[in-house]
């Protein structure tokens, strides 16, 4: 039993799945409580010296997925000169980790403006994540007219999750669009390029097949603090404006680490 915390709870690894070798899901199952699509837990382990190392993770199932299973899923890449993610990959099912007690996090269905009826959902590499559970909210199909899902990776083989992203083509049909953005590769219906880069260039807008409108569309930006910052400069440049609670704009982000 690994030793407890303040303000973290034991979790057991439930399953895991390894995408490329350093790219993989793992899911931890234990009581933990309630949260939003889109909200992230930290996740922690003890090392050498007994330091508590923790980090963000956004959970990738939806609730319901949690309220059947008890168990939460996050996708999580392996960096050689981290801390904890390199321990987060030794896991194997039945191993012991700590997780916080209470879910954070505002990049949620709910901090969308209500005039919004298109929804841009931009990211790089593992911040997928979070939307994939955003994407599982019964009400987005009523809410939103067009929904377009942007990844960019590096190589094809980090575009993870293919048959959920298949899963949301059945159940949206026209009303969404997948994006892939990859950098060292050259793939077939994929976009090359950096995310910032093809917003201002219009190459995104013209792959998605429709032109934002400030009147109502929304742009969440989740990933490195790097396409979170560029990207929020193109978006000004193109006449998009920062959301804040005390005056609705059309984008808003949340950096990845």
């Amino acid at each position: 039993m690994i030793k407890p915390y303040a303000g973290f709870i034991s979790g057991k690894v439930a399953d895991k799945f390894d995408w490329t070798e350093r790219l993989f899901s793992l899911r931890i199952r234990g009581m933990f409580s309630p949260y939003i699509a889109g909200q992230f837990v930290k996740l922690a382990l003890y090392d050498e010296q007994g330091e508590l190392i923790r980090r963000a993770y956004s959970i990738v199932n939806h609730p319901n997925d949690f309220e059947q299973t008890n168990e939460l899923e996050f996708l999580i890449i392996a960096d050689a000169t981290g801390q904890l993610s390199p321990r987060l990959q030794q896991l194997q099912i039945g191993d012991d980790i700590l997780i916080s007690d209470t879910a954070a996090g505002f990049m949620t269905l709910d901090e969308i403006p209500h005039a919004a009826s298109e929804l841009w959902l931009l990211s790089t590499g593992t911040a997928i994540g979070p939307y994939l559970a955003m994407l599982d909210q019964p009400e987005i199909s009523q809410r939103f007219e067009k929904i377009i899902l942007v990844n960019a990776t590096r190589t094809q083989a980090e575009q993870s999750y293919p048959e959920k992203i298949q899963e949301f083509k059945a159940k949206f049909g026209a009303r969404f669009t997948y994006v892939p953005v990859i950098s060292r590769e050259s793939v077939r219906g994929a976009l090359s390029g950096r995310i910032p880069l093809l917003l201002e260039s219009g190459s995104l807008f013209q792959a998605a097949g429709c032109q934002p409108d400030s009147s109502s569309c929304f742009f969440y930006l989740c990933g490195n603090p790097a396409m979170v910052k560029e990207s929020s400069e193109s978006l000004n440049k193109l006449g998009f404006t920062k959301h804040l609670r005390r005056k609705p704009g059309q984008f808003s982000s949340e950096n990845y680490w």
